[in-house]
């Protein structure tokens, strides 16, 4: 796993971008091929423009709740050996702790990702990261609702990853912009005996991402989760592409679609 990680005060993301992808539910993506490898970075450069952005996320319950306080967005691409997603999050209080390889990152505010390439809600991967670049993943032979289990010791060694920052890192003395998450999902990780791994034109798989949000207090020049009477953190904010319903990832029948196109 290759894991790059930059800061840049001065940049400014760009939220206010044409959204295009539909409402339906659950939602539908389209996944181009690009004909060169793309340079994981963090950077939104010229190598993303065929890929349309996703529609922002809305919170994982759907309707019933409000609207994200902050957007999220995402572009795919393919090629022979990845899946590539680049992620755009506006984030005023940039904040991560966590640097061990399969911590639990959702502590932190974090990126998921949550891939079936069956489409038969059977042995799926999961990916996580924060805005220290910090990994998790894991493989689940099934939801948890099955029985799972949680394969914890998977890790998908040949994954590349990077995150940029628009802003300063624990630091509460400014505002700052977002963070950029770019990913390369190897296909060679996904294989597992008797299962689909790699995509061809015309396949259909399901996933769905998450971006996990806490409320935060300042703490020093830094920040901590807010807690409430007990003295346990408040429950996190759960803001997904597809909105699952209900407050569980782990229901891969309610991910969005994405079709593999030329």
């Amino acid at each position: 796993m290759v894991s790059i990680l930059k800061i840049c005060t001065l940049a400014v993301l760009g939220f206010g971008s044409l959204n295009n992808s539909t409402d339906s539910l659950p939602r539908s993506y389209d996944v181009y091929k690009t004909k060169k490898p793309i340079k994981i970075d963090g950077e939104s450069d010229k190598a993303w423009k065929k890929a349309p952005w996703t529609a922002y996320f809305r919170d994982i319950e759907g309707d019933k709740k409000p609207e994200p306080r902050f957007k999220t967005r995402v572009k795919m691409l393919w090629d022979d050996n990845y899946l590539y997603v680049l992620a755009e999050m506006e984030e005023p209080h940039l904040w991560a702790t966590l640097t061990q390889r399969d911590a639990i990152i959702f502590n932190d505010h974090d990126f998921e990702v949550f891939l079936d390439p069956n489409n038969d809600q059977e042995q799926y991967f999961e990916y996580e990261i924060n805005a220290l670049g910090t990994v998790m993943d894991l493989f689940m032979q099934r939801p948890y609702k099955k029985g799972g289990p949680m394969v914890m010791e998977w890790n998908s060694t040949n994954l590349l990853s990077a995150v940029k920052l628009h802003g300063t890192l624990n630091d509460n003395r400014d505002i700052d912009k977002g963070w950029v998450v770019e990913m390369a999902i190897p296909f060679k990780d996904l294989e597992r005996p008797g299962r689909i791994s790699k995509p061809v034109v015309g396949a259909t798989w399901r996933i769905n991402f998450s971006r996990v949000e806490w409320t935060m207090d300042n703490d020093g020049i830094s920040y901590k989760r807010r807690t409430g009477a007990n003295g346990k953190p408040l429950p996190e904010d759960n803001w997904v592409w597809s909105p699952q319903g209900l407050i569980d990832m782990h229901v891969p029948e309610h991910w969005g679609f994405i079709h593999f196109k030329k």
